[in-house]
């Protein structure tokens, strides 16, 4: 059956991650809407998904005022405004599948789980994660016993140095006032995906963290606010804007205009925070972050992450009462090393099709299945799955935040529904 969807939000998860499943599955998916306030973005995505004008909007109000036009509602806003779109949507008849962060605020996130419920539709979360080979492999092989009980888990996210100042001093997700706090951003990814290894209640948390090196007191002597207005370290700093984004970032570039010669760039570069200096930017996200976990029976987990690396990875040991996993996930590649035999078996996933390891296009085919499924109540990464490792990225903020204070998790929760 042919699932027919609209698009709140054509930036780059909207229509670079998800939207291009329709194009390469047309038998199975087929967007009929949009609702995206940049003409250029808005015009690109009505052309390339063949959309009427009149499902054609610059704002979702306009878009929920036709009332239910498609089957489902994709919607990739920035973080801050997910949540009213979400609650229409729900309402109005949509299944919804939500990028994530669900929302930077605890009580939004609680109040669209309900919603979800109350309305009997399926409301899921973009932790792409979970729909990827990697994680997939390592969670059979966890609960097939191969490894016994596990004891902890060690999961190490390389942001890398350039994506770090792209997008998390330059970019969209630099300000945690405006977006929403690193850990929620970017590591929800990991609090999720731990929680799902693991599949234990997590009990208790405590984090520490900072921003050490992206700040005004770091900035050379004689640095202007933009790069292109004359460093004077232009040449000994990785960092400088127009030698990255015209040279080995160009890529990057697309992220940010439309015009991708070297003359749009440049005029970018001149008026979008992405042509500032990295140490003179509205950015306050940490830089660097560990988190630990205590779960359920007694297991534990660490989490690090780091903008200082020179990959983009992740690197996972799993260690339990009969063996170990280890894997690095860029290298889509797994060793699984039995304490009896002494027997190490390396396997090799294949390369997948999509963004995140296959992740992005994973969790759409998986959404239209369960939606064509009455009886499937919820899937892998839904609301109320969702929402457990969103209570742990909030507590590990709030600890964060209290020099490392350990938080109850069901007193954490507790304090935002009472």
């Amino acid at each position: 059956m042919l699932v027919t969807a609209v698009v709140i939000g054509a930036g780059d998860r909207g229509a670079r991650a998800y939207a291009p499943y329709a194009l390469d599955h047309p038998h199975e998916l087929n967007i009929v809407g949009v609702a995206e306030p940049n003409e250029d973005r808005r015009k690109k995505f009505q052309e390339l998904h063949l959309i009427e004008d009149k499902h054609v909007f610059t704002s979702w109000e306009e878009l929920m005022e036709q009332g239910k036009i498609a089957d489902i509602a994709i919607i990739c806003t920035q973080d801050k405004f997910h949540f009213e779109p979400t609650i229409h949507a729900l309402k109005q008849g949509y299944h919804v599948l939500l990028e994530k962060p669900m929302s930077p605020d605890v009580r939004e996130c609680i109040e669209m789980e309900r919603v979800a419920r109350e309305y009997d539709r399926k409301l899921t979360i973009c932790h792409v994660l979970r729909y990827t080979e990697f994680w997939s492999t390592i969670k059979q092989i966890v609960e097939e016993g191969k490894i016994g009980e596990v004891v902890s888990l060690q999961l190490n996210e390389n942001v890398e140095v350039m994506h770090m100042s792209h997008s998390f001093v330059r970019g969209n997700w630099s300000n945690k006032e405006k977006s929403s706090p690193m850990i929620l951003q970017k590591s929800c990814h990991d609090m999720d995906i731990i929680s799902y290894v693991m599949d234990k209640k997590c009990e208790r948390i405590s984090s520490f963290g900072s921003l050490i090196h992206f700040k005004k007191e770091n900035a050379p002597e004689g640095a202007p606010k933009r790069c292109l207005d004359g460093c004077p370290v232009e040449l000994e700093c990785p960092f400088h804007a127009g030698r990255y984004y015209l040279g080995e970032g160009k890529g990057w570039a697309k992220k940010f205009t439309e015009d991708h010669s070297r003359e749009g760039i440049i005029k970018a570069l001149h008026e979008t925070p992405y042509g500032k200096c990295v140490y003179q930017s509205d950015n306050n996200v940490v830089d660097h972050q560990v988190v630990n976990m205590e779960f359920e029976g007694g297991a534990t987990a660490t989490f690090s992450m780091c903008g200082f690396t020179r990959e983009q990875t992740r690197i996972v040991q799993i260690m339990g009462t009969k063996g170990e996993i280890r894997g690095k996930m860029d290298e889509n590649t797994l060793s699984i090393y039995d304490f009896l035999t002494k027997h190490e078996t390396i396997i090799r996933l294949p390369n997948s099709v999509g963004g995140h390891s296959g992740g992005d296009f994973g969790i759409i085919r998986s959404f239209i299945k369960d939606i064509q499924n009455p009886s499937q109540k919820e899937s892998i990464s839904s609301a109320a799955i969702s929402l457990r490792s969103h209570l742990m990225a909030f507590a590990a903020e709030e600890s964060r935040l209290q020099q490392g204070k350990s938080i109850e998790l069901d007193e954490f929760y507790q304090q935002y529904t009472n």
